[in-house]
């Protein structure tokens, strides 16, 4: 059985690979605290798990969905960021569902990216940027993230004649892993420079509804003219703990998204219609006091860790957004060698920084999505592992 060569250029999956290791931890007899990946470890609002069962009921509900999705939640999606960002989408033409945002960042790709095409990809990032591009055959062109910038990146820095050859940025903010943030000002600056070398924006919002300290994430797209050349993708994961529900969206150009919907249309069959009329109760019917109490647990856990971290000497800085704490590691280490040493002494699983490319190496990033008891626990390990 051969493989195809293009697979000879993709990593293990990061997650999957934290993942594994888990597993043989847990079959030793460890007792693991996984820091490893972004899961929610607290429950769907309740109004939305009482809308699924209500829908899963309705026969016609389990048909096959529209491609696209379908029209009520696009609808819902629109109405969602007119509230939050004040921006005008059209649902028929601007709007459309997605089996998780990562199924969209990944199929856009598909839809633009030929063969020795430039895609411009941050780096440190989350995996599926570069993976897609290099499976589609295109060459990412990293954009290193730095601390002393803030973590965006340097647009002025990037060749010309890269930009020119580049199809398709990629952004996330607030950013997986970093946790940098960005301001609707570095938007513009984005939205300025795809305009002049003909690049599609496309921005990853995944975490926009998880900040902290009077911090509140802006969107590309309400950059005048933004959406002639953006495409937003958001997710109902993070804010909503749904991640396992596998519903988001894309929105922005209508151009980009007839694109990304040929794409669709071969590949898959739209997400199931009881979990985009849940997803619809999640955008438009869910208390602000679900959101409110969500940011307090991951504010006092930020702190928490912080503090622990801070107190052993680790370099490191709360985040205004996300829920990932992104550290130093100690002094003579790498970052592989420091999460390795983690799971083997400690028992506790963190995410490398180069596993998210070369200008991670010296970092490791902790989640925060395990309970107060168990996060403590865990930096308490950590203590005693630098003493």
């Amino acid at each position: 059985m051969k493989r195809a060569k293009r697979l000879e250029q993709i990593p293990p999956y990061l997650f999957a690979e934290i993942d594994r290791k888990r597993k043989t931890a847990l079959a030793k007899g460890v007792d693991i605290i996984s820091l490893g990946i972004g899961d929610p470890d607290q429950p769907p609002p309740a109004n939305v798990i009482d809308k699924l069962c209500q829908e899963a009921h309705i026969p016609k509900n389990h048909r096959y969905p529209d491609y696209e999705g379908s029209m009520e939640f696009r609808v819902a999606v629109a109405q969602w960021y007119r509230s939050r960002f004040e921006v005008e989408l059209d649902p028929e033409h601007e709007v459309m569902a997605l089996i998780g945002s990562k199924e969209g960042l990944a199929h856009i790709c598909w839809a633009f990216l030929d063969s020795g095409d430039c895609a411009l990809v941050p780096d440190p990032a989350y995996p599926v940027y570069k993976t897609h591009a290099l499976l589609a055959g295109a060459v990412p062109h990293f954009m290193p993230l730095r601390a002393d910038r803030g973590f965006l990146p340097d647009l002025e820095s990037i060749d010309p004649e890269v930009a020119r050859r580049a199809k398709l940025m990629f952004l996330n903010y607030p950013n997986n892993p970093t946790a940098g943030v960005a301001t609707l000002e570095f938007f513009e600056e984005a939205v300025a420079f795809c305009r002049q070398y003909d690049i599609l924006l496309c921005h990853d919002s995944a975490y926009s509804e998880i900040t902290f300290d009077g911090y509140r994430a802006p969107s590309p797209l309400q950059v005048e003219g933004a959406k002639t050349l953006c495409i937003e993708f958001g997710s109902l994961s993070k804010p909503f703990n749904m991640t396992g529900w596998r519903l988001g969206y894309a929105v922005g150009s209508a151009e980009a998204l007839g694109a990304l919907g040929v794409i669709k249309t071969n590949t898959d069959s739209g997400q199931f219609t009881a979990v985009q009329k849940a997803g619809i109760e999640a955008l438009l019917g869910t208390s602000p006091g679900f959101s409110r109490e969500l940011l307090e647990t991951y504010h006092r856990r930020r702190d928490a860790a912080v503090e622990a971290l801070r107190a052993i000497g680790l370099t490191v800085e709360p985040p205004k957004g996300t829920f990932y704490i992104w550290a130093r590691v100690p002094d003579g280490y790498s970052s592989a060698e420091y999460a390795a040493e983690l799971l083997e002494k400690t028992g506790v699983i963190v995410s490398p920084g180069s596993a998210y490319g070369e200008a991670g190496e010296g970092y490791f990033r902790i989640s925060l999505t395990v309970d107060d008891r168990r996060l403590s626990e865990a930096m308490e390990r950590i203590r005693r592992l630098a003493r």
